[in-house]
């Protein structure tokens, strides 16, 4: 196999992390003291002391026991300390040095002098804005959306700008499924394997914000067409001990719990995130097929309904060590897993001609019974140099995923006067390991020019092994579960990608560049062991990138801006598996898929105004061998669905987003995104080209009451739109938020109704040679939650 053996992977690691450390070596020296009240000489504990160089840069510090003592680890050097206690007057310390002669400095008894101002009631009012902008990116602060509150991180997304996520789970930008969705700035456990489906599994009260970047430069990695969706987990670092918890219920059956914590002494600061969920999810869905045979016309009905009820465990946990305030190394593990059940009873109704000619029906259940382990392994190392903007970041994470699938079918076939036909029921298994490791080792360093410039330059590699265990069986006349011809064998999946990047960048006036250029060798490999049917695929490709921004003033600026950007196909693209749990659609992958690439284009105005901000975007993206999935029905009515290289695709659009406080208590925020795109799958039949014009819509209101209540209330609708094959009809949903402050604003009490009529459903046309299908499913259907959130020392 193509990819590189752990042994090689291992000296990677050890190398790169040695050389990190490098630059984090240094002499270590000591600061002692004793604080005291100057009155009653008293010690004051928990009072905080914060090192500083002569420079004015925060170098260390730490907190007073209870007996007013310090000792603080330092590096060599010319500092101060400042002491800080409430209802004293704050102190600084004379300048004192630490070097090889001086290894320890005693300050002795410090007395701070208590305040003769007299502390009345001090209140602190702050609030970060939900939506920062900034001409690359969106950075959206999720915590003051009300409608987050009790839900997951495709909820998240669902109330973002520019984003979409459709009844399934599957996440679109501006119309586009192929988004680059990261944790952290790097790929997750959460949504390696199985995409943004293992975004519900992460409770939103772990996510701190959302940057949304539609056009990114050359240190981002060139895969994800439409951009690239960030989500940043929560953490603190402040000295002591904070955190926040978040307990759920809703209907239909939402029990959750989830928890921040951090503590931070001295140099080490401990973070942890935890998140229960116990979750029943209902769905539903209908389909109505014509297939044109022989003069004849195969009409089918099918009811599906089903629920899935399943548990959620995820823990994040780790340590930021500051070997300085410039100097950070941060290790994380990530362990999650998922136990669900899914049940799903098919009804399939033929009829033949008309609907007046009924030639009988099956009944099929599926019974699922799945388990999804998996963990991430995450060290971080930061240094900055003296100079503001100087640094190197190093990153090294190990991904490992596994999900075992056992799933019993069963098929009764009646007559159309409701007896059973004998000799046509069908008992089936399907057992489905899928495993996999992933590496990715990334090195970045930003080195400033002059006043205004920069270059950035890094590294870049990441190794991937996947492997799905695939198996269906069918019980024989004698009783006997005998693998089916074609469906038992093991798919391997191996990938290695290489990149390297630079970017140079400064400023003219009032104009700002950059421009940058990332270079990116793929080696795929897809085995299918059984049969050694092999399928390599190697390309190496060129990714440039550029920004022009203009600024006119504070308020008002303009940015032209160019990527290239690329999807491969992946793992489930490429999977030549067939589902079974419907016996007359099935689903798959296609191993002969060639990557999809995009030139995209945007012109970004940002507009800065009193109580309010607006930020347009003009974009055009051309894309070369689209990748979409093409539905064929053969002269039985059974449907396969199979993505298939287009010819390509040229999509344009023009979006706004906007935000106003119309009144002290009342905020509004619009997002409104209209495109026109022009496909062309011709390569793959003659008609299979389209022309449309879609808009996506969101409104919100926000209003702060009397009382300490807030009220929110989003209005969506995403629009009717063509594709190549036919029609995705629209979407239109509202949801109500409503929370009250309590325990001196410290908790609050949330209620939520997601999609209150009940309307977020997909409906949609596909049209072929030989067959109409027509569909409607739902398969997240209205919630009502209540939540209770509360923070302290936060």
């Amino acid at each position: 196999m193509m990819t590189p053996k752990l042994p090689f992977r291992l000296f990677l690691a050890v190398f790169t992390f040695a050389l990190l450390g490098s630059f984090s070596v240094y002499s270590q020296g000591k600061l002692l003291g004793e604080i005291q009240d100057q009155d009653s000489k008293q010690a004051l504990p928990f009072a905080s002391v914060a090192v500083y160089s002569e420079a004015d840069s925060l170098i260390g510090g730490g907190i007073t026991g209870e007996n007013g003592n310090f000792s603080i680890d330092l590096p060599y050097g010319r500092f101060y300390a400042l002491i800080e206690f409430m209802g004293f007057e704050s102190r600084r310390t004379p300048l004192f040095e630490l070097s090889n002669s001086k290894k320890q400095q005693d300050l002795g008894i410090l007395f701070l002098q208590s305040s003769d101002k007299e502390l009345e009631e001090v209140v602190v009012q702050g609030e970060k804005t939900l939506m920062e902008l900034s001409l690359d990116k969106r950075i959206f602060n999720v915590g003051k959306d009300l409608a987050n509150a009790g839900g997951t991180a495709t909820d998240i997304l669902m109330n973002l700008p520019s984003v979409a996520v459709d009844p399934e789970g599957n996440v679109t930008l501006r119309g586009s499924g192929n988004v680059r969705i990261l944790i952290d700035g790097k790929p997750s456990g959460l949504v390696s394997f199985k995409g943004s489906s293992g975004l519900r599994q992460l409770q939103a009260n772990l996510v701190e914000r959302v940057e949304v970047i539609t056009n990114p430069s050359a240190r981002y990695e060139a895969e994800g067409m439409a951009g690239v969706i960030n989500i940043i987990l929560k953490k603190d670092s402040k000295q002591g001990f904070n955190g926040s918890f978040e307990v759920i219920a809703g209907n239909p059956l939402n029990l959750g719990f989830s928890t921040n914590l951090n503590y931070r002494k001295n140099r080490i600061n401990w973070f942890i995130n935890y998140g229960f969920a116990r979750r029943y999810q209902p769905y539903v869905s209908e389909q109505y097929q014509e297939v044109y045979e022989g003069g004849n016309t195969l009409i089918l009905n099918q009811a599906n309904s089903g629920e899935l009820r399943g548990w959620n465990n995820n823990i994040r946990g780790g340590l930021d060590y500051f070997f300085s305030e410039q100097s950070i190394l941060t290790a994380s593990y990530l362990w999650r897993r998922t136990d669900g059940r899914r049940i799903t009873d098919i009804r399939y109704e033929d009829y033949l001609n008309s609907l007046e000619n009924f030639q009988g029906y099956s009944l099929r259940r599926q019974d699922e019974k799945e388990k999804e382990p998996n963990s991430e392994i995450a060290v971080n190392y930061k240094r900055t140099f003296a100079e503001k903007g100087h640094e190197l970041t190093g990153t090294l994470t190990y991904l490992n995923y596994w999900e075992n699938s056992d799933q019993l079918f069963t098929e009764f076939r009646f007559d159309p006067k409701g007896e059973e036909v004998l000799g046509e029921n069908l008992l089936q298994t399907s057992i489905n390991d899928e495993f996999e490791n992933q590496y990715l080792l990334q090195l970045d360093y930003v080195k400033p020019l002059g006043s205004e410039g920069k270059f950035e330059t890094g590294i870049r590699t990441s190794f991937r092994e996947m492997e799905n265990d695939f198996i269906v069986s069918e019980e024989t006349e004698n009783g006997e579960l005998l693998p089916i011809p074609g469906l038992d064998n093991i798919f391997l999946y191996n990938e290695n990608i290489l990149a390297a990047y630079g970017i140079l960048g400064n400023k003219t006036g009032d104009f700002t560049y950059q421009a940058g250029l990332r270079a990116e060798h793929t080696d795929v490999e897809t085995i299918l062991a059984e049969t050694n049917e092999r399928n390599p695929r190697r390309y190496t490709n060129l990714f440039p990138s550029a920004h022009l921004t203009y600024n006119i003033s504070e308020e008002n600026a303009f940015q032209l801006s160019y990527s290239r950007r690329v999807r491969r196909p992946v793992y489930n693209d490429l999977s030549p598996y067939v589902t079974f749990s419907d016996q007359r659609n099935f689903f798959s992958g296609n191993p002969d898929l060639d990557p999809e690439f995009t030139d995209a284009f945007e012109l970004g105005h940002i507009k800065y105004f009193e109580g309010g901000t607006l930020f347009s975007t003009a974009y055009f993206r051309n894309t070369t061998d689209k990748i979409e999935r093409i539905r064929t029905v053969n002269e039985e009515g059974f449907a396969t669905t199979l993505p298939y290289n287009l010819t390509g695709e040229q999509s344009f659009g023009l979006e706004f987003s906007a935000d106003y406080q119309l009144k002290e208590w009342w905020k509004l925020d619009l997002n409104l995104n209209f495109f026109h795109a022009d496909i062309d799958g011709s390569n793959v039949q003659a008609d299979f080209q389209a022309k449309t014009t879609s808009f996506l819509a969101r409104q919100t209101s926000r209003f702060i009451l009397e009382n300490g209540w807030d009220l929110q209330i989003r209005a969506n609708y995403d629009a009717r739109q063509r594709t190549a094959q036919g029609i995705r009809k629209g979407i239109f949903f509202i949801d109500l938020s409503a929370s009250k402050q309590i325990l001196q604003e410290r908790g609050r009490l949330i209620f939520t109704a997601n999609d209150i009529f009940n309307s977020r459903r997909n409906r949609f046309i596909i049209e072929g040679e030989n067959f109409f299908t027509e569909g409607d499913s739902q398969f997240v259907r209205r919630q009502l939650n209540l939540t209770f959130s509360y923070r302290f020392n936060q």
